[in-house]
């Protein structure tokens, strides 16, 4: 005859397979829900992306991988000296781009010095010399938007016809930093 602690152990031990089954399920269940937290957060709040060509230089080099910022689009359109990931219907590909205007306000470039509502820009972020630009007037909801380096047929940006300035809702994330290599944004300067 079994004592009771022994007919204890008997009973955890038969049902031992089940409870490791059940918990090794739950641990999967878990995993997943994990795994899909991660993609949501990464997907829809931030992101990566990979430049493509040279015209953000000296900012940006072709191959940088960088982390984008989608949050906060939803609380601030973005604003002068954004740098900002900016998906184009026509296109049909996205590119990165600076933020130089805003609606409303009056953009040109006059020997290679960009002027933003008659104030010309301190832009220690460039490289090159861009081509005049006779003033645009940017639109309601729109932004004006220039690779950082401004060489003739360096960069498909606002200073081109064919695209000039873009809708706010082309905006799909700010670019937050170059994760490889590691380093910021330069901004500009507050004259």
């Amino acid at each position: 005859m079994q004592s009771g602690l022994e007919q204890v152990n008997d009973k955890i031990s038969e049902n031992s397979p089940a409870v490791s089954e059940k918990s090794t399920l739950w641990g999967w269940v878990k995993l997943i829900l994990i795994i899909g937290a991660v993609y949501l957060v990464v997907n829809n709040i931030t992101g990566l992306d990979r430049v493509s060509g040279n015209s953000m230089n000296p900012t940006l080099q072709n191959g940088d991988v960088l982390v984008l910022n989608k949050w906060s689009l939803l609380f601030k359109p973005p604003q002068y000296g954004d740098v900002v990931i900016v998906h184009e219907e026509e296109l049909g590909y996205s590119i990165v781009k600076r933020v130089i205007g805003v609606d409303g306000d009056r953009v040109r470039i006059t020997d290679g010095i960009t002027y933003v509502n008659g104030t010309p820009l301190s832009e220690l972020y460039t490289y090159g010399t861009s081509e005049d630009v006779n003033e645009v007037t940017v639109g309601d909801n729109e932004l004006f938007v220039v690779g950082d380096n401004r060489n003739l047929g360096e960069s498909l940006d606002s200073r081109d016809p064919g695209l000039g300035p873009v809708h706010i809702s082309s905006v799909k994330a700010y670019v937050w930093f170059s994760l490889w290599p590691m380093h910021g944004i330069a901004k500009p300067l507050d004259l």
